[in-house]
């Protein structure tokens, strides 16, 4: 397959999207369809790139639960060993009649001081054991706190909640072609003052090089005061869009990729909230125009808008030979 040699020479190229001209020359996308760049970081010890706080912070939320519900298991067994190692003598009030009973009555009696709950039924007699319940103590209070501090960073980290449709259309407009994606957000935190920018990504044969090239995307509106209903995005193709005379076979060529980046202030955490998604030319869809999404409420005044729909269209003819 050819790498493209010619485009719109009207369409000046961007030269200060961050991404580089060599990067992802092995036809892979620069973005994940969920916003993470689509880059693994070598050359650094893994402890050294390695954000604890960030990645619990990232992970899902069923991840994040089964990490801290295993350490507490997992600290807690720990305990319960060295507990039995020091002798279950030094455990006064102890209650059990074999080796089982005596392991689970220590690993809950950990679970207690580590919690610092302390029913007092058990208690430690001795220094060796009232020291390693006193240490256990400390570091149960401490990963509360660390515990306390990430589930509010979680809870209260502003985020888009915006989802993009999962193709990008060429769609009949105004008696041309016009490139098209829709979003919508996905919750009540609406957002104001809205700003969409669309940049297009294409390998080009340059001076015998394979190199990147951006463009900057004319968007129809690329500004919204509010954002609480679905947004098509919309590219005109015209004399001045790099898209312009390009066929099919060509965008396939260029190995061609949309990257979307929205930025808007969310009113509910008082903040500035971005989004990232990307589409590749494997993921254009020729002649096909989105269906709509909302549709008006009979039972009482306003609209119902439906979410689901965010990935429906319908096939179309276009004016131009694709």
């Amino acid at each position: 397959m050819a790498l493209l040699k010619a485009f719109n020479k009207k369409a000046k190229a961007e030269n200060e999207t961050g991404l580089g001209t060599n990067s992802g020359s092995n036809g892979g996308r620069f973005f994940n369809k969920d916003g993470t760049p689509n880059q693994e970081m070598r050359g650094v010890p893994f402890l050294e790139r390695f954000n604890l706080y960030h990645a619990l912070l990232s992970l899902p939320t069923w991840k994040f639960l089964f990490i801290t519900c295993l350490s507490f298991v997992a600290i807690n067994l720990i305990f319960a060993g060295i507990y039995l190692v020091i002798g279950i003598s030094h455990l006064n009030g102890m209650v059990a009649s074999n080796g089982a009973e005596k392991f689970g009555e220590a690993f809950f009696f950990s679970a207690q001081t580590f919690t610092t709950v302390g029913y007092g039924r058990i208690n430690p007699v001795g220094f060796a054991a009232s020291f390693v319940a006193a240490l256990e103590a400390l570091i149960g209070l401490m990963s509360f706190a660390l515990i306390t501090g990430l589930l509010y960073g979680r809870f209260a980290r502003p985020k888009s909640y915006i989802n993009y449709s999962k193709n990008a259309l060429f769609v009949p407009f105004r008696g041309g072609v016009a490139f098209m994606i829709r979003m919508v957000p996905y919750t009540k935190n609406f957002l104001v003052n809205v700003e969409a920018r669309m940049t297009l990504s294409m390998q080009v044969l340059e001076d015998g090089i394979q190199k990147n090239k951006f463009f900057n995307l004319a968007l129809d509106i690329s500004r919204a005061n509010t954002l609480i209903s679905n947004w098509t995005l919309v590219h005109i193709i015209n004399e001045e869009s790099p898209l312009y005379h390009l066929t099919k076979d060509d965008i396939d060529n260029a190995k061609a990729e949309i990257l979307i980046f929205i930025q808007g202030f969310d009113e509910s955490f008082s903040n500035t909230v971005i989004s990232r998604s990307s589409y590749t030319y494997e993921e254009f869809v020729y002649g096909a125009r989105f269906t709509q999404m909302y549709h008006p409420n009979p039972e009482k005044t306003g609209t119902i808008l439906y979410i689901n729909k965010l990935n429906d269209f319908e096939l179309v003819q276009l004016p131009i030979k694709y």
